[in-house]
């Protein structure tokens, strides 16, 4: 039972122990490959695919990928394809640089230009402005600008997600058409988005899905990354900084981070993406730095080391920079801080930040350790975003003390103890106590931490358990006798301490109580059932015996014998009645293989004949049935060759 207790504060620090933040690990870069096939079943597919191994370096697979997929674009560019379609055969072209023919381009681009200006769904502008601007980065020589870019841009702008990358490309094909100001109004009204942005309580943002039109967009992750893809296009394509504040930007880096390794392939491919996106655009946006804390539990048995790395979304190194421990407090005492404004050392080996040795004043518990990133650089602060003060939760564990255990029988009254004695909660030691409904059953113990101070446990609890099975949680017996049913007898007595902090949490059999209870009234409630073992479905049930019917009586043999011959003696007459009527065996074949045919079939309906005796006096209707089966097919069988034999003889007769 110790054993238990244990392995479920074990599991509950290893879920503790989970690294508070990341970036992209080894661990994406295998989900990728299994993910993703190394043949897509779709063009869509197929850029994901690429899209996500180019960001993660995987040239290995991505040159996999290539060979169907280049035979794809070049089907899909030259059919009237759907606009879906020709966009990421377009994007997958953009990738690996496919041999498509100019004038396969020139015709997509003018369906494209007349799919914008009448333009049935938000989709139907954003695969059609998407394509005409890969046009226009893939061949010059091509024709992709618009004609009446006014209308367009009014039709769109007050949509959202895909509506911005929209934007973003109807800029990118007439950035000398537009005007100024719509291009500031769009600005505008992507700082407002951020405006009511969703937040969790971690500081983590993200945008929720009735942001974001069209039939395709699944959840908060699809939204959040439609919204990141759609503003850094937009930022990349207009003139000066949009003026996004750095702290959400750095949330959205942490909601991406924080759904972990997808195990969907669009899921991943947003993710990466968006990732991506917010890394590469340094230009436009800040890039977030990302403080990640390897362990964050930590025990005062082993003197460990508290170690912080900071990197990009995508694992890259930082700029140089230095990690300040601004303050730790307590959660029990916020107002006392255990440390404050402390360095942590740089380890250029490891890359991590490290923080020697806990202070003398750290005990067991929960805390909060408040980091700071500096950058070195001045210059950096416009390039880079730490998100200012980041809160992490530290669980410091120790070995906890028991000290005092003491268990004693008094008198309700009085309280003078009729029955003391010590225990080692450590040891094995039980007791052995009795009391009646009129005493008091105290038990106390202390629990003191490595340093010395009180320590209060999440979970103390007193079991009683009746040897019935019912089981209690109390320490006074005076007038609970109703709750303890009235069951006098031996109990069992436990104790069970846990903590997340306590390293040797437990759950101990203290030893046996007698007591001695009065009898039940009659109106008095009953004990619950015993808890039904779910494993005792599995176990051996209890044997059925079953009484059969008495088997009748049987008549005498000799009078059974009788009856089988009278009912033989049809058969002794039908030989007689051949013989009378002259039958004869002048038509029997004389050739071998005739004639051995001929005795086959005799000897097959003998068998039959004989079968149906074994019947009546052996054998059951399945095996009956079972052995006519092969008789009847051998009897098929040579009676089909006797008889084919007869009618040749038949007929070379009647020809002679």
């Amino acid at each position: 039972m110790a054993t238990q207790v244990t392995l479920v504060a074990s599991a509950f620090l290893l879920l503790l122990s989970i690294p508070f933040s990341t970036s992209i690990s080894h661990s994406h870069r295998s989900a990728a490959i299994n993910l993703f096939p190394t043949s897509p079943a779709s063009l869509e597919d197929a850029y994901e695919a690429l899209r996500v191994f180019e960001i993660l370096g995987l040239e290995e697979k991505k040159t996999h990928v290539s060979g169907d997929a280049c035979q794809k674009v070049l089907e899909n560019l030259n059919s009237a394809s759907s606009l879906k379609d020709l966009f990421y055969a377009l994007k997958v072209n953009n990738i690996l640089k496919c041999d498509v023919n100019s004038n396969a381009l020139k015709d997509i681009a003018s369906r494209l230009k007349a799919t914008v200006h009448e333009p049935s769904t938000l989709l139907d502008i954003y695969y059609s402005i998407g394509g005409l601007v890969l046009i226009k980065d893939q061949d010059s020589n091509v024709d992709a600008y618009l004609v009446d870019v006014d209308r367009v841009f009014q039709s769109i702008k007050e949509m959202i997600g895909l509506a911005i990358e929209a934007l973003a490309g109807l800029i990118s094909l007439e950035s000398s058409e537009i005007d100024p100001s719509k291009v500031n109004i769009v600005k505008n009204d992507i700082v407002k988005l951020f405006d009511v942005i969703e937040k969790y309580d971690d500081g983590t943002f993200y945008f929720d899905e009735k942001f974001v039109g069209g039939e395709e967009q699944r959840g908060s992750l699809s939204a959040t990354s439609s919204v990141v893809r759609g503003f850094t296009s937009f930022a990349a394509v207009t003139s000066g900084e949009i003026n996004l504040p750095g702290d959400k930007i750095l949330g959205l880096a942490k909601f991406f981070l924080g759904i972990g390794i997808p195990g969907d392939a669009k899921d991943l491919f947003n993710q990466i993406e968006s990732l991506a996106f917010l890394e590469t655009n340094r230009q436009v946006i800040s890039i977030p730095l990302i403080l990640s804390v390897p362990e964050t539990v930590y025990a005062l048995t082993k003197k460990g080391q508290l170690k912080v790395k900071v990197n990009t979304v995508l694992g890259s190194a930082p700029p140089p920079l230095t990690v300040k421990l601004a303050h730790a407090f307590s959660t029990g005492a916020k107002d006392s801080a255990i440390i404050d404004s402390k360095e942590l050392q740089y380890d250029q080996e490891s890359g991590f930040h490290v923080l020697d040795a806990f202070p003398k004043n750290v005990d067991v518990g929960k805390y909060v350790f408040v980091f700071e990133i500096v950058l070195h650089d001045s210059g950096s602060e416009k390039v880079y975003t730490t998100g200012g003060q980041i809160h992490v939760p530290i669980y410091v564990t120790g070995f906890i003390e028991i000290n005092d255990a003491e268990i004693t029988v008094a008198d309700s009254d009085l309280g003078r103890a009729q029955t003391q004695k010590k225990l080692d909660l450590a040891g094995n030691d039980v007791v052995s106590l009795s009391a009646n409904h009129l005493q008091k059953l105290k038990f106390s113990f202390q629990l003191t931490t490595p340093h010395g101070h009180a320590f209060k446990p999440q979970q103390a609890f007193f079991k009683m358990r009746h040897e019935t099975k019912v089981e209690h949680i109390f320490m006074d017996f005076l007038g609970l006798v109703e709750k303890l049913f009235y069951l006098s007898g031996r109990y069992e007595i436990e104790l069970t301490v846990g903590d997340a902090v306590m390293e040797n949490s437990f759950l101990r059999l203290l030893g046996h109580l007698d007591l001695d209870l009065p009898k039940a009234p009659e109106k008095a409630a009953r004990p619950p059932p015993p808890p039904v073992d779910p494993y005792s479905r599995y176990g051996p049930k209890e044997e059925i015996t079953h009484l059969f019917r008495a088997p009748e009586k049987k008549p005498p043999q000799n009078f059974s014998l009788i009856f089988l011959g009278l009912i033989l003696l049809p058969s002794i007459g039908f030989l007689v009645g051949l013989l009378r009527l002259g039958a004869n065996l002048k038509n029997f074949p004389s050739s071998t293989v005739p004639a051995t045919f001929g005795i086959l079939f005799h000897v097959g309906i003998a068998g039959v004949l004989l079968l149906y005796v074994f019947f009546w006096l052996k054998l059951d209707l399945f095996t009956t049935l079972k052995a006519f089966g092969l008789l009847g097919a051998f009897l098929v069988f040579v009676g089909h060759r006797i008889l084919s034999h007869m009618a040749l003889t038949s007929a070379k007769l009647k020809s002679a």
